[in-house]
């Protein structure tokens, strides 16, 4: 796990909370995004992304309605919405 979703996690071997879940879907789809400044043609790839996008914003929208102090913590470590 990298530093940022190691910061999130409830406990050590913590990999299915909202917020660390959120924070591997983050971490995938910037590296797709830099992956497709190279190889822009792409498609299979690009369905992954829209996949990983839809549910980051899926769990996001979960962790909003359960845990609102969570759920801005997690947009200002991760750096999502300004």
């Amino acid at each position: 796990m990298s530093k940022k979703t190691n910061d999130l996690a409830l406990h050590e071997k913590d990999t299915g909370s909202s917020e660390v879940q959120i924070a591997i879907l983050t971490k995938k789809i910037e590296n797709l995004s830099k992956h497709f400044k190279k190889f822009k043609k792409d498609k299979h790839s690009n369905v992954g992304l829209l996949r990983a996008v839809n549910k980051r914003k899926k769990l996001l929208d979960y962790l909003k309605r359960n845990n609102a102090d969570s759920y801005k913590n997690l947009l200002s470590k991760l750096n999502l919405r300004k």
